[in-house]
């Protein structure tokens, strides 16, 4: 049985890419403003659509549409920044926000209607807020579900506790938000929600698949999952009040050493750890004092007790400046003491160094290492950085200690709404596809990495069990199961489990250069996992999985 869906109140930012690049690239909103993303509208502004531009339209139609068009490249780290003011301006009314996308959040109506008097007066009031707080026009539409929330919030909509199904009935299946379903349900007849939510859902599931039946469920008003709340970053500053001023170095540095220990212990109850040290105090006279200590590595109990003790040490044996300068030693003894972590991170998310943390045996490693290549030459010394290829060995480029850590090649890019190539088939004839020209390395292979990429790969054979050798088509039929494997002059070695081809098609408009390979994953029966490459008819062993 299916649980009713939850009175929702959705909050909307209308042309929200556009209102981002106004507040992040300061691109004027109010100008003809048109947001591209694989050189199609993907958001326009006001003005661009009274010129006729709308979303899908190539860049050219567009600009031919209205020539003084202004084009900003679509970019959804910069929509989420701006959004995130929005959603804690929202969080100060109402609390387990769930932001949906850059430009709209939900969050349960229950609890804001019963607190500020009903649905309609919290729809007024967190607009209201957002627009003081911001100087963002939104929208807010409250239904049951946050599908129907959304499609409500753009005319501003509270539908009744109840009415969903009849509010989504009426709309046209356009609003799925999927026009190649939306074209087939036309052409099929099916013209509104409604009539797509009267079909039967076996026969929906049949016809058009899991995605298929997922909006049915969204036509016929039930949601697909319940609100996924965000969780308001936790306050860890720590402050300690003494009742008496602290004006002695040795009492500073006894509640520097207390205060650190319950600043390490609230950051260690949420996996952090601090890497930007915040220090407050306050004196009996009122003055503040201030200072923020950065530290390139993970701050533990003891380096957060010593840099207090440092500050508060300056600060109480501090002298009056030459020549009547303003004194920077306080009038008075501190009487509150408070740390704040400005930086913090997850726990494992900043691995230590290799020799410690970083600082002086950092230098001496680095000074050790330039010894070694003046000696045997600047080759001697490399270190690896990944970057963009289809094969391990291309993923990879060894440069010389101290050199600038650039990739061979660009990292596939981070596309939204694209699923990420890998485990298919592809070929360098998509390499045009994405923003920007990155190639998006279609045909790499999944994870996980090998741990050891041969430098040269060794030839093999493969034996189906009949002993016959397995033969790789021009089309990548497999002529049979891969059972044995023999490298070199070895002895054969059962493959118990394999996975593959991913073919490779590269260079294939440079006859000289060209190259065409499949690859598989393979499981031998002592445990070892190989990645084989078959190239020409030949198989090689290319890397070994750990």
């Amino acid at each position: 049985m299916t649980a009713a869906p939850v009175r929702t109140l959705l909050l909307w930012c209308p042309d929200w890419p556009v209102l981002a690049a106004e507040i992040v690239d300061g691109v004027p909103a109010t100008d003809p403003v048109a947001v591209l993303h694989a050189n199609r509208v993907v958001a326009c502004s006001e003005r661009a659509r009274a010129e006729g531009v709308r979303r899908g339209l190539r860049r050219r139609e567009a600009q031919g549409r209205c020539p003084q068009l202004t084009v900003v490249e679509y970019d959804p780290g910069r929509d989420a920044r701006a959004f995130e003011p929005v959603v804690a301006a929202v969080e100060e009314v109402a609390a387990g926000v769930e932001v949906v996308r850059p430009g709209a959040c939900a969050l349960a109506a229950r609890g804001p209607s019963r607190y500020l008097g009903g649905e309609e007066a919290a729809a007024e009031r967190i607009i209201e807020h957002v627009a003081q707080s911001c100087a963002v026009e939104s929208q807010v539409g409250i239904a049951d579900g946050v599908f129907a929330a959304g499609l409500a919030a753009r005319d501003g909509r509270i539908v009744p506790p109840g009415g969903t199904p009849e509010f989504l009935a009426a709309l046209p299946v356009e609003a799925l938000g999927r026009p190649a379903l939306a074209d087939l349900l036309r052409r099929l007849g099916v013209r509104t929600l409604g009539d797509f939510a009267a079909l039967p859902a076996g026969d929906v599931l049949a016809r058009f698949g899991f995605d298929g039946a997922l909006v049915h469920r969204l036509a016929a008003g039930q949601d697909h999952r319940p609100l996924a709340v965000r969780q308001p970053p936790a306050d860890l500053t720590v402050t300690a009040e003494h009742d008496e001023p602290i004006d002695r170095v040795d009492a500073a540095a006894f509640a520097a050493r207390t205060l650190a220990e319950q600043l390490h212990e609230r950051l260690a109850a949420y996996g952090l750890a601090c890497t930007r040290l915040g220090i407050e105090a306050v004196t009996a006279h009122g003055q503040e004092l201030h200072r923020v200590w950065r530290h390139d590595g993970l701050l533990t109990a003891a380096a957060i007790a010593d840099r207090v003790r440092w500050q508060l040490d300056g600060w109480l044996s501090g002298s009056t400046g030459r020549g009547g300068a303003r004194p920077t030693r306080p009038t008075a003894g501190i009487i509150r003491l408070r740390l704040v972590p400005d930086g913090v991170l997850a726990q494992a998310g900043l691995q230590p160094g290799l020799w410690g943390e970083t600082g002086e045996e950092r230098e001496r490693a680095h000074r050790a290492l330039s010894r070694v290549q003046g000696i045997l030459g600047p080759e001697a010394v490399v270190t690896a950085v990944l970057g963009g290829g289809r094969s391990p060995a291309d993923q990879t480029r060894l440069v010389p200690w101290g050199d600038e850590r650039l990739p061979a090649r660009p990292g596939p890019p981070a596309l939204p709404d694209e699923p990420a190539a890998g485990g298919a088939a592809g070929t360098d004839r998509a390499a045009g596809r994405g923003g920007g020209g990155t190639p998006p390395w279609p045909g790499r292979l999944p994870p996980p990495a090998p741990a050891v990429v041969l430098p040269s790969p060794l030839a093999a054979t493969v034996h189906d069990a009949a002993g016959e050798p397995v033969v790789v088509s021009a089309r990548l039929a497999v002529s049979a199961a891969p059972a044995r494997l023999t490298v070199g002059t070895g002895r054969p070695a059962e493959i118990v489990g394999w996975a593959g081809p991913w073919p490779v098609d590269e260079r294939w408009w440079a006859p000289a250069e060209a190259r065409r390979r499949a690859r598989f994953q393979v499981c031998l029966a002592d445990g070892a996992a190989l990645l084989l490459a078959v190239e020409a008819g030949q198989w090689l062993v290319e890397a070994i999985y750990d």
